[in-house]
């Protein structure tokens, strides 16, 4: 749930959502490949349909293991503790 806004001299607000320790997690995580929607989608396509990890991963163009983990809850189920705001040039969005 990233939200930015413009501020004079090119500098940009950022908020991102954080865990108890303070650190990034979900889409706003510098390392994060699939947004918050995406993951969703991928538990409900899993859980309610019955789809394949492989096939899964071929749709989203992840590998097999990254679906599996966020299909079993053990990657991105972290639960948000709160915001943190950044400051950020313009090039860095």
């Amino acid at each position: 749930m990233m939200l930015a806004k413009q501020f004079a001299g090119g500098r940009m607000r950022k908020v991102i959502t954080v865990n108890q320790k303070g650190y990034a997690i979900g889409e706003d995580h510098r390392n994060a490949k699939l947004t918050n929607e995406q993951i969703d989608r991928i538990r409900d396509l899993r859980e309610e349909h019955g789809m394949k990890y492989s096939q899964l991963a071929e749709m989203y163009q992840v590998s097999k293991s990254m679906i599996a983990g966020v299909c079993q809850y053990r990657r991105r189920a972290q639960t948000p503790f709160g915001w943190k705001t950044l400051e950020i040039d313009d090039g860095e969005v």
